[in-house]
């Protein structure tokens, strides 16, 4: 089975930049998509960006601010983060499925833990 670790989170000022880290173990290949989703208090869980093979995606909000990638080799998953605002504040959370690459959290089967990401003006 797949697990998830973030990493990287952390507290900065508005334009300020994050690079979030997520280390898979169990192999996911590349049928695989990955994610980056993150909530926000009193907020419902919002996807930011996502990847499979060549194809990624992202919400309009991060759009030219954030950029997703990922390292095959090292399994691991990031979210580059850049020109930060305090609107960007939430629990980052790295998650994976197989198959499609959906926009919808409710399709995603492994999540890890989250990461804290705090922006302040």
């Amino acid at each position: 089975q797949v697990q998830l670790v973030e990493s990287g989170g952390g507290s900065v000022q508005a334009g300020g930049s994050l690079r979030l880290s997520c280390a898979a173990s169990g192999k996911p290949d590349s049928s695989y998509c990955m994610g980056w989703f993150r909530q926000a208090p009193g907020k419902k869980r919002e996807g930011v960006a996502r990847i499979k093979l060549s194809y990624t995606a992202y919400t309009d909000s991060v759009k030219g601010r954030f950029t997703i990638s990922q390292d095959n080799a090292k399994n691991t998953l990031y979210l580059q983060m850049n020109s930060l605002k305090p609107e960007d504040t939430a629990m980052y959370y790295c998650a994976a499925r197989r198959g499609s690459c959906s926009s919808d959290s409710a399709d995603f089967d492994y999540w890890g833990q989250g990461t804290q990401v705090t922006v302040s003006s």
